[in-house]
């Protein structure tokens, strides 16, 4: 079995659908060489992504190192059934199901043995960007599992996820109500909500931190595929048990309101909370949620006037301009004029979506200037003074944050022919150390959303208070 990352052949069943995408991207930008397959035969999927789509598994099964099962969980089992038989000697098989008792029962059964199972369940969905900080269960079967398990999990580990490793069965009772019970009661609010006619966008005008995050939470699984998140709800036989707990505790709730019983609501919520732990704990990370998307926006209603970057949650495109207005759902921005763009489009209006938005950092919107503005390059020539380090000089022009870069780009000595014909002896030293003196050209590079003759000016300033002095015939302006 070869597991160099450039030879191991990847094929994704079910690599055109969103979460293959997002793996075939995964794997891809570490070197695998990645075929995709997905039943509706949308090879236009694959042709954006840049990789192969499997035509004929017929052929393409035997010859693949690594089968990704990451199909509807509906028919996990039948394509399991249909596919795995065919696979080579020393190969592994995973799936990406949302349950595992039945899948890896199912992998057990119909791959040869000698072809590696390897359950597996990324708890994230194909909107999250990266993988780091996610959670990635595996589900390892004894004496099915030896070659490949550690191979997978340092992949994973190395791209910056944290690995669970568990069985079958306690996966499928865990996920009962990390995935059964929380998507079953955030689908009930929002059915809840659609059943009384409630305006939530009004709502919002009158809105709490909490009320907020929970309406945002509401909304996006309501947002995602209903038919994947109705399997979640359906092919766990562990739900029912789940949902049954929770009916019976929101009838026990209401009739205790109805009864205004508030000792029995009380001794409700303090057996709930001590069956929950450390509610302090939870106090502060969500305090910490809170306060963190308060600070974002403070920030980004104090830059009004300031050229500021957001990226896009979902594009990954990143707008970068002059911060117009700030609104509760939306920003105004007059977009830089980036290398290349059209005359005609050049300090363009846009309106964003700040739900949609993340704030750059000083550094990152730093580098977008760097790599993606038009700039002004000028040189500035000094006598620097007696015994003066001309790198401790250009640090200090670096932390002008208007400027793009700066460089030594000429540094020499005793340029000039002195005649000492009738000097005196002091006049004579005086004129020796000024021909000793260093001259050194700084080159400096002016963000192109800058004024360069402003800011050259504070370079010249600045130069002048740290003892130098301009050399005027050689000052030389490049733009």
């Amino acid at each position: 079995m070869d597991q160099n990352p450039e030879k191991t052949k990847v094929l994704i069943l079910g690599g055109t659908g969103e979460m293959g995408q997002w793996f075939t991207r995964f794997f891809k930008e570490r070197g695998y060489k990645v075929t995709v397959w997905g039943k509706g035969g949308k090879t236009e999927i694959a042709r954006k992504l840049e990789v192969p789509f499997a035509s004929d598994l017929e052929e393409t099964v035997p010859v693949s190192d690594i089968v990704i099962v990451s199909v509807p969980i509906n028919v996990t089992e039948e394509t399991i059934a249909e596919f795995a038989p065919k696979m080579k000697v020393g190969s592994l098989l995973m799936d990406f199901t949302s349950i595992k008792v039945k899948p890896v029962e199912a992998m057990r059964k119909f791959a040869p043995s000698d072809v590696e199972i390897l359950g597996t369940h990324p708890m994230f969905g194909p909107t999250i960007r990266t993988i780091r900080g996610q959670t990635v269960i595996l589900v390892p079967v004894k004496g099915r599992s030896e070659r490949w398990f550690p191979v997978i999990k340092e992949l994973f580990e190395e791209g910056g996820a944290h690995v669970e490793i568990t069985t079958a069965a306690e996966h499928d009772r865990l996920v009962s109500v990390v995935q059964g019970l929380t998507h079953f009661a955030y689908i009930s609010i929002g059915t809840t909500i659609d059943r009384l006619d409630f305006d939530v966008k009004r709502s919002r005008k009158f809105v709490s931190p909490v009320y907020d995050i929970m309406l945002d939470f509401v909304g996006r699984i309501l947002g995602q595929n209903p038919y994947l998140y109705a399997l979640i709800q359906m092919e766990n036989p562990g739900v029912l048990e789940v949902h049954d707990a929770f009916i019976r505790e929101c009838e026990e709730l209401s009739r205790l309101v109805r009864a205004h019983d508030e000792e029995g609501f009380a001794k409700k919520m303090k057996a709930a909370a001590r069956q929950y732990g450390d509610t302090a704990h939870a106090l502060r990370k969500s305090d910490k949620l809170i306060n963190s998307r308060i600070a974002e926006y403070e920030t980004i209603l104090n830059s009004v006037g300031k050229v500021c970057g957001f990226s896009h949650f979902y594009s990954g495109k990143i707008h970068v301009g002059t911060l117009e207005k700030v609104g509760p759902d939306e920003i105004v921005l007059t977009k830089l004029a980036s290398k290349g763009t059209s005359p005609h489009i050049k300090n363009k209006l846009v309106k964003l979506k700040l739900e949609n938005l993340r704030l750059l950092s000083e550094s990152e919107l730093w580098e977008w200037r760097k790599e993606n503005l038009e700039h002004s390059t000028r040189d500035i020539s000094v006598l620097i003074p007696q015994g003066a380090d001309p790198e401790v000089i250009l640090n200090a022009i670096n932390t002008n944050k208007q400027l793009a870069a700066c460089e030594i780009s000429d540094i020499y000595r005793g340029f000039n022919r002195i005649d000492y014909k009738g000097l005196s002896r002091v006049e004579t030293e005086k004129e020796r150390k000024k021909a000793e003196e260093l001259a050194v050209t700084y080159r400096i590079t002016i963000f192109g959303d800058c004024n360069a003759d402003s800011v050259e000016s504070e370079v010249i300033a600045l130069l002048c208070g740290l003892g130098c002095r301009i050399r005027e015939k050689n000052l030389e302006r490049k733009t």
